[in-house]
């Protein structure tokens, strides 16, 4: 980035997107992350450039990145980009009788036994990770996501794309909860890895918040109100300093100075790359459009506290798309005019004013489709589970899951 001019809003995008490796034959985590890398690269980096897409490690060895390859101009054409990827990676996992598994948690993993952290490269940070909150949890080894990467350009573009996403962030869980399962059953969370997420830094609060940001809106008063409060409060458990870095922020969406963008970290990961996309693309619709002050102007934008955010961002994750919204001045932000509205409703409103449709890519445009008509990944998961499931039956539907990534197609019996 530092060899280009700075990315003004909506001028390139950052897609990531990360998946479990498990046993092709039982889908048990395989914690080969590091012998894929290796396969693929000639070298334990824990990087490799996979053409437009790149991989790289993750804290634990069962789980692998893969990503834009920096900043792509258009989202439209990524789900191809990755598909190829993913068959990439699939090819050499098969000599190894593994396979990758979407979704955002693996519905019976047991942490606690089955953590193995990454030891190659940069592993004295997880360390510390290990040594200060104890990694061996699902919120740290079974949870997996889609990030959102969207630049700005100054720090007035900075202010007005924070003002934005704080408002959008709690709405979000409704489009893409796709983690129904812990330890083998429900839970009554339909975002399970958001619930785990939350907690997972709880010996030190400020490091996660409320998921939703505080309402800062230049870069000083962010680095002096967020990350400094952080690296503060850490400092007696990181003497080192290793953790003192704007990546141990851990809000739902935070401020990536080093490459001048923002990072939404609350998307779940889907079944396949057209259905993120798809997320990421009804998402970047609705930004531009309260950015341009469709349905409130920036001011009322910035007044929205977090208690009040962090509430009904809870509802949503909780409840997804069957969340019972009744906060009519929010809902005013998306040009929803409801007293009381379920959050698939609102994103079927939002969809009616901002999603292109003759937009080229059919594959997304079906994708986000089928989100909008049938619900996210978790809703159609637990049609077919039901609340009480058999580990067999979670066999058999995340083989399916493995399937649906396999062949770029969506998970909608």
């Amino acid at each position: 980035m530092s060899d280009r001019r700075p990315l003004h809003l909506f001028e390139g995008y950052g897609i990531e997107l990360e998946y479990m490796i498990v046993d092709r034959d039982t889908l048990d985590v395989a914690p080969i992350a590091d012998r894929l890398l290796e396969a693929a690269s000639g070298d334990l980096s824990g990087d490799f450039d996979d053409g437009p897409i790149a991989w790289s490690n993750e804290l634990v060895l069962h789980v692998i990145e893969l990503k834009t390859n920096g900043p792509a101009p258009d989202l439209l054409p990524l789900p191809g980009r990755f598909n190829t990827s993913l068959a990439n990676a699939q090819r050499r996992l098969d000599l190894m009788n593994a396979r990758l598994l979407p979704s955002a948690m693996h519905p019976w993993m047991d942490p606690a036994r089955q953590t193995k952290l990454w030891p190659h490269e940069t592993s004295e940070v997880y360390s510390a990770y290990d040594r200060i909150f104890d990694c061996k949890g699902h919120g740290w080894s079974n949870l997996q996501s889609c990030h959102v990467n969207l630049p700005f350009g100054d720090a007035e573009e900075f202010g007005r794309l924070h003002a934005a996403l704080r408002v959008i962030l709690p709405l979000l869980p409704a489009l893409a909860a796709s983690s129904p399962f812990v330890d083998g059953r429900t839970t009554g969370w339909l975002d399970n890895r958001l619930e785990v997420y939350r907690k997972n830094q709880a010996r030190i609060p400020s490091v996660t918040g409320q998921i939703v940001p505080e309402a800062v809106f230049t870069p000083q008063s962010y680095r002096t109100e967020i990350l400094e409060r952080i690296w503060r409060d850490a400092a007696p458990l990181d003497p080192e300093g290793l953790l003192r870095d704007e990546f141990f922020n851990s809000r739902g969406v935070i401020a990536r100075f080093v490459r001048d963008a923002f990072e939404i970290r609350v998307l779940d990961v889907q079944e396949t790359p057209a259905a993120d996309i798809a997320i990421a693309w009804i998402t970047v619709a609705t930004l531009k459009a309260m950015l341009d002050g469709r349905w409130l102007d920036e001011a009322h934008l910035r007044v929205f506290s977090t208690e009040r955010l962090a509430r009904l961002f809870l509802q949503c994750a909780r409840d997804a798309d069957e969340a019972v919204i009744e906060d009519h001045e929010w809902l005013a932000a998306f040009g929803v005019r409801a007293s009381r509205i379920r959050a698939g409703d609102v994103w079927r409103q939002i969809a009616e004013q901002v999603v292109d449709e003759t937009a080229e890519n059919l594959e997304v445009r079906l994708a986000l489709k089928t989100i909008l008509e049938r619900g996210p990944l978790a809703r159609r998961l637990l049609r077919v589970t039901g609340l009480d499931p058999t580990q067999g039956t979670l066999r058999a539907v995340y083989g399916e899951l493995a399937q649906c990534l396999e062949h770029g197609v969506q998970y909608a019996p």
